[in-house]
């Protein structure tokens, strides 16, 4: 039976953990500011199944590193079962009205919130201009006071996903330190992307620091451009690289059906999957996030080069 002052004689006292002093001091966590804007996905491409559990997976990922995050996923070909991204915004004001009113309601001497409604982040890898035009036209048609954020690359995170997908086909070694041997790994990487010239030179960083990790030539090409794919394939081929990889610098929904097919064929070689939802995705959409807020990021570094 404990006493006023503590526990009883002989039970062990629980005194608060000190906080650890110094560089090596745990972060404290980070939470979503209270009324913060919702982070709204921006998802391109024909809506499906496997788009949607593409982006659950996404938002799931920031919100695991973020408690409290408002994500929201709008698709920019929504319809009746994919919500639009344009609906999803009108959604979003429309809710964060109603709490101002019921707070208003309630006696709270609260002003109008004059922050966005959302931060829209488009889950696109490079920057592809068409398609950054039409998420930006719709964010203007649903009327709604929304920040728009660049692409998620170029980033050392993407060139890690990068990695792993090609290490996933048997394409890459996982790991060079330890001289894992993979008998179809790739001396030449296609890096293919979509969205014209910027979109093949933002490729073409990530693709640099790409070639750091694997230690092979890594050249960025356009699949929605003729003759693009072939022509870097036989130029890898003729600077002495011999067995080609194609790496879709992709995240998948932004990828016509069957492109990706085509250009292995083109380039004359096996092509990885698309980045897809892996966890730097999720990460490098919460980094836009925050950075629209001014808000510490959580960690977003990628692991050392192999």
């Amino acid at each position: 039976m404990s006493s006023p002052t503590g526990p009883a004689s002989g039970l062990p006292v629980r005194m608060p953990r000190p906080r650890q002093a110094g560089r090596h001091r745990r972060p404290e966590p980070l939470a979503a500011p209270e009324g913060a804007p919702a982070l709204v996905l921006a998802v391109p491409g024909t809506p499906s199944a496997a788009t949607r559990s593409l982006a659950e997976e996404v938002v799931s990922i920031a919100r695991s590193e973020l408690p409290g995050l408002d994500a929201r996923i709008g698709y920019l070909d929504g319809n009746d079962e994919f919500p639009t991204l344009q609906s999803v915004l009108t959604h979003a004001a429309e809710e964060r009205t109603a709490r101002f009113e019921q707070a208003r309601a309630a006696g709270s001497d609260v002003s109008a919130p004059d922050s966005p409604v959302g931060i829209v982040v488009p889950l696109l890898a490079g920057p592809d201009g068409a398609l950054l035009r039409r998420i930006r036209q719709a964010v203007m048609e649903s009327r709604v006071a929304a920040e728009l954020t660049d692409v998620l690359g170029p980033h050392p995170l993407l060139a890690e996903a990068l990695h792993v997908r090609l290490s996933e086909a048997g394409l890459a070694r996982a790991d060079r330190a330890r001289l894992f041997t993979v008998a179809t790994a790739a001396d030449g990487i296609v890096l293919a992307t979509v969205g014209g010239e910027d979109a093949v030179q933002a490729a073409g960083i990530t693709g640099m620091l790409l070639a750091a990790r694997l230690a092979v030539p890594v050249m960025a090409a356009a699949l929605d451009e003729e003759g693009s794919i072939a022509a870097i394939a036989e130029q890898l081929r003729g600077s002495g690289s011999q067995q080609l990889a194609l790496a879709p610098y992709l995240i998948g929904p932004e990828l016509d059906a069957g492109l990706l097919d085509a250009a292995a064929k083109e380039a004359g070689c096996s092509a990885a999957e698309a980045l897809g939802p892996y966890p730097a995705i999720g990460k490098l959409a919460l980094s836009q996030y925050t950075s629209a807020l001014g808000i510490a990021p959580p960690q977003t570094q990628g692991a050392p080069a192999f």
